[in-house]
């Protein structure tokens, strides 16, 4: 479309009501986002049906060993399996800090109950200080499989990471044994 070479129709031009309403619009969603509840999530994968943990140990109820501060943690994504075939089953969970914005590093812990019932971390396998987030989490039959996302250098702004990798893990003679595929750049 090619622009008219008179004036400007009066519905084109902005004025200081569009600017007011579209401001107010952003200052909603941010402070909706900032007041979330700190268990909420906005995105991530759906938990399939059978993630609930049911008799195996419930991640909320365990310490994990983040820095959070004052926000407490978020757990992202579970699941639920008998990896080692004793009949109780593990607990899978994505675990991270609590945050109204922007995507704090993602761990990635096996969780086993104890005989009185506590929770404890048997392994991590992603630690969050290695600065990655974690994306299509699944387990399946004695497996677990993420896509791990990551930075090439700290001049990286940490809101956009340039290196992605997936990998798995195993359940082979009482380990978890990864399996992991190159770093690629996302397209």
């Amino acid at each position: 479309m090619q622009p008219s070479a008179g004036q400007d129709l009066p519905h084109t031009r902005a004025r200081a009501v569009h600017w007011l309403a579209t401001a107010g619009a952003l200052a909603g969603l941010l402070a909706a986002a900032l007041l979330m509840p700190a268990g909420a999530q906005a995105t991530g994968d759906p938990e399939p049906a059978d993630a609930g943990t049911g008799d195996a140990p419930d991640p909320e109820r365990a310490d994990y060993p983040l820095d959070c501060g004052p926000w407490g943690t978020d757990v992202i994504s579970r699941h639920a399996t008998d990896f080692d075939g004793d009949g109780r089953r593990e607990t899978v969970a994505v675990v991270r800090c609590s945050s109204g914005i922007g995507t704090p590093p993602s761990g990635v812990y096996v969780l086993a109950a104890r005989r009185d019932g506590t929770v404890r971390i048997a392994e991590t396998l992603v630690d969050p200080g290695e600065q990655l987030s974690v994306s299509d989490f699944r387990v399946d039959e004695g497996s677990i499989s993420a896509k791990l996302h990551g930075y090439s250098s700290e001049s990286v702004p940490r809101c956009c990471p340039d290196q992605e990798r997936d990998v798995s893990w195993q359940w082979r003679q009482g380990e978890f044994a990864l399996r992991a595929a190159p770093h690629t750049a996302p397209v």
